[in-house]
């Protein structure tokens, strides 16, 4: 622990990579999301996917009326700026690519192998077939985030990052050199290494649970569905160097929570839903895995500078402080038709809470 800092103020940080939901599961997650984050980029894989520019922009909307019906404070309202992102298919086109990128609205693309996550089946069938949207991204400078897996059934599940690394990624480099790209909740020492050997115009972001957690976590002493998530936990190893790189200054890691909201019920059943729900608390969590390390000051960069840099966008004025105070994590929230939402860490005391 780094015994020096006991309060640490911050520039605001966004989230580059959040899902939100949609429906009455606004109600709780968009509140949650904007008392930390300004700029949000928001999932689409919503049901049915965010897949024009038209779908993005009723999300904003629909987003923007859960807040100003919250009980959120004024000054967080104007902050939080919701970015929208819209889901590949093997049915979009470069026109949908040219709208998007002159919308004002989104800020990225969406590949999801199709069948690598929740609400993924409408995802890419067949990379090869993309060739005209990739260059159309690469024309009007629009970053590619991806879902870095495959999803053949015979790939063991903890070796499904690497092979999409070796067998997808890196001819889809090749092939559009210029093209922006995140690599998204990466989870693997294969993935830090892929990242840093690229140029700046590829990068990445790290989720909290694959900063302070393992398959350990999940599968000793029985299975604990609230640190299930896609992509799966891996080896301690592989949690180490993700520790490191996030906490080295490298301008290529930044924040994405991937907080995926599910009710507790769906997640604690027999076929339990993949996600951690995280955006409650991403901050204290962050802050405690950096500190872990003994790199609290470095949170500021990966947390509020790199990812607005990558993404060519300006850095946040307002500010919000970090103690070193400890909180309890609620055990559940209320959220919607009477179901709750259970956060990950539920019921246990993190060493760092957000100053009021």
């Amino acid at each position: 622990m780094t015994d020096s800092i006991r309060e640490l103020t911050i520039l605001q940080p966004d989230d580059w990579h959040i899902h939100l939901r949609d429906g009455k599961a606004l109600g709780t997650t968009v509140p949650h999301a904007a008392d930390s984050f300004n700029r949000v980029i928001c999932m689409p894989n919503l049901v049915p996917p965010v897949k024009t520019v038209d779908d993005a922009r009723a999300y904003r909307e629909r987003i923007m009326t859960h807040l100003q019906n919250s009980d959120i404070s004024a000054e967080r309202i104007a902050a939080f700026d919701p970015r929208m992102t819209l889901y590949l298919t093997d049915n979009t086109t470069p026109q949908d690519i040219e709208m998007a990128a002159k919308s004002g609205i989104v800020q990225a693309v969406k590949l999801y192998p199709a069948g690598a996550t929740t609400n993924s089946a409408d995802g890419v069938t067949d990379i090869s077939a993309c060739v005209d949207v990739f260059e159309a991204l690469e024309k009007y400078d629009l970053p590619l985030l991806l879902h870095g897996e495959v999803t053949q059934d015979h790939v063991d599940i903890f070796d499904r990052e690497k092979r999409f690394l070796d067998e997808v990624l890196a001819q889809i480099i090749i092939k559009f050199p210029t093209l922006k790209i995140v690599v998204e909740h990466i989870t693997t020492s294969d993935a830090a290494d892929f990242v840093l050997a690229q140029g700046n115009h590829i990068a990445a972001t790290i989720t909290p649970q694959h900063l302070m957690f393992n398959r350990n976590h999940l599968l000793v002493g029985g299975i604990k569905p609230h640190f299930y998530c896609l992509p799966i936990l891996k080896r301690e190893s592989h949690q180490k160097v993700l520790l490191d790189v996030a906490t080295s200054g490298n301008p290529k890691f930044f924040l994405g929570t991937d907080s995926a909201p599910h009710a507790t019920d769906k997640k604690e059943a027999t076929c339990g839903c993949a996600g951690c729900y995280s955006a409650s608390i991403a901050l204290p969590l962050y802050a405690t895995a950096f500190d872990s390390v003994g790199k609290i000051d470095k949170l500021e960069g990966f947390a509020s500078r790199f990812g607005a840099q990558f993404y060519g966008l300006p850095v946040n004025q307002s500010t919000i402080t970090l103690v070193n105070t400890p909180m309890q994590v609620p055990n559940a929230y209320p959220y919607f038709d009477g179901t709750s939402l259970t956060p990950l860490l539920a019921g246990e005391t993190l060493p760092w809470s957000i100053k009021d």
